[in-house]
């Protein structure tokens, strides 16, 4: 952190008040800082927070929200980042520092469209609801008066209006008063009492209109973040690190290839069956079916075999023997296929040894069109060839309704790890997912017993199963290091994929 000659002398002079900038363990983050840091440590508080936001989604779907079993994972989370956990924590001036800082950076990063906004808004409200009903009352009130938000304490017993019995509400909890029109929502569902144009209140269920204070602030500040976006990228340092953000995996590196040489050609076939993430199972059906695939596909597929362990020597004969099987020949394909496929293994032009792509990176970027089999089934398909997609595959009905809700709510990766967990017959994953090799070398650490890879063939998907994932995919329509860097723009890569 760097000060001004200037501001040093201040704070010499007041003595160390560094607490006045952090009052509250929580806030609204309506103030952006204003302080000088380095890159390494806006690139940690930004991988931090981002870890964060995924834990609580994560947790929000796994259970049930305010519970126990949520409430301390979330707090294990919080302490292993080093945000603030515990609100009555006075010395936590580091980490309520961390906090405000790094909801800001992500808020750069995921102000850029829509659906990541929603994104944000939604894994923001969850975490500040969490750390809203840690609250005493008497910290309830402070923090309202210090956003701004006063409502006025029923403490008089002989002023509280009566509640009605149907409402539910006890009269020994303490209520607020709040104007009829910051109550709407709880207004509509009977929730309130309303007397004199001013409802009342619970404390327990105050958190909602805070809530929506909250929500209606962080929408309007990403919107104004938004236009604002160009001043910021303008920065040559900055630009690279918010483009990858949002975008960014906080995993193990997969271009360090663990596995190299360990799988054999003759085993993927059985391998996409049992180990594959479905959206590698969809390409290597499609490549099969089709004796080809467009370059989306291909960068998505050849990477992710890259990953799992197939040399430079085995990805050349695997593409070539599948692609003279359609329309392209062996002369085609050595002038016209080889040499992107050797730039793939960093043997060619810049020699980069290119990653493969994370879950995000697949979600968000270059998304399918007619024609193409690459992205994210969960996040590409429509909700009925899905459907039969995960029905030829022999899910339950109980199991294809559950994914579709996590669909249906926009947790992609989640229906991803339900997938995990119904085809490998586990109730609980033990793991977050974030990655299609992270899926495959757990689905491998699952069937052999802790082994990296298991070399076991099955028996390939019959005649009818082809038929109807065929007619299914013809129609396809977010650890221990960060890996922003290993998840890069394939520069200069797209130009040798544009053949179809």
């Amino acid at each position: 952190m760097e000060f001004t000659r200037e501001k040093r002398m201040k704070m010499r002079l007041a003595g160390d008040r560094r607490g006045d900038q952090y009052p509250h363990s929580l806030q609204f983050y309506q103030q952006p800082p204003a302080e000088n840091i380095s890159l390494a440590e806006f690139e940690s508080f930004a991988i931090d927070r981002l870890k964060l936001l995924k834990v609580v989604e994560n947790l929000g779907v796994s259970y049930v929200k305010g519970g126990e079993e949520y409430k301390n994972k979330l707090q294990q989370e919080l302490r292993k980042l080093k945000f603030q956990y515990r609100a009555l924590i006075e010395d936590d001036y580091d980490a309520r520092r961390k906090d405000h800082i790094s909801h800001f950076i992500l808020r750069l990063a995921y102000c850029q469209s829509e659906d990541l906004r929603r994104w944000f808004i939604q894994q923001e409200m969850d975490l500040f609801r969490y750390r809203f009903n840690e609250l005493t009352d008497e910290l309830v009130q402070k923090f309202l008066k210090y956003i701004n938000l006063s409502y006025e304490a029923v403490r008089d017993w002989t002023r509280r209006p009566l509640m009605v019995p149907s409402i539910g509400f006890s009269l020994l909890l303490s209520q607020i008063q709040v104007p009829l029109q910051d109550a709407m929502d709880l207004f509509r569902v009977r929730r309130v009492y309303l007397l004199d144009a001013f409802t009342y209140v619970p404390h327990t269920d105050m958190v909602a209109i805070v809530l929506n204070n909250f929500r209606t602030k962080l929408s309007k500040a990403l919107a104004l973040t938004a236009r604002s976006l160009p001043a910021v990228q303008s920065d040559e340092r900055l630009q690279p690190l918010l483009n990858h953000l949002s975008h960014s995996y906080v995993g193990p590196d997969y271009s360090i290839q663990k596995n190299t040489g360990k799988i054999s050609i003759e085993h993927i076939d059985a391998l996409s069956v049992k180990s594959f993430p479905l959206c590698m199972r969809q390409l290597h059906k499609a490549l099969r079916d089709n004796h080809h695939l467009r370059h989306g596909g291909r960068m998505q597929y050849g990477l992710f075999l890259k990953g799992i362990g197939l040399t430079l020597e085995q990805a050349l004969q695997f593409w070539k023997s599948e692609f003279i099987k359609g329309k392209v020949d062996a002369d085609k394909f050595d002038k016209g296929y080889a040499y992107s496929i050797r730039h793939n293994y960093g043997k060619e032009g810049k020699r980069t040894d290119y990653t493969p792509f994370s879950c995000m990176k697949i979600i968000l970027s270059n998304p399918p069109s007619q024609g193409d089999y690459h992205g994210c089934p969960f996040r590409h398909s429509d909700p009925e060839l899905l459907k039969q997609k995960l029905q030829s595959f022999k899910i339950s009905p109980t199991g294809i309704t559950q994914i579709l809700e996590l669909v249906k709510g926009m947790h992609y990766q989640l229906a991803c790890q339900k997938y995990f967990q119904l085809t490998h017959d586990v109730d609980d994953t033990g793991f977050s997912l974030n990655h299609p090799n992270q899926y495959f070398a757990e689905s491998q650490k699952l069937l052999s017993g802790g082994r990296d890879v298991k070399k076991e063939p099955s028996e390939p998907e019959n005649s009818q199963q082809k038929l109807s994932s065929q007619k299914s995919t013809n129609s396809c329509s977010i650890p221990n290091s960060s890996n922003i860097e290993g998840d890069t723009e394939l520069e200069g890569l797209d130009a040798y994929f544009t053949e179809d």
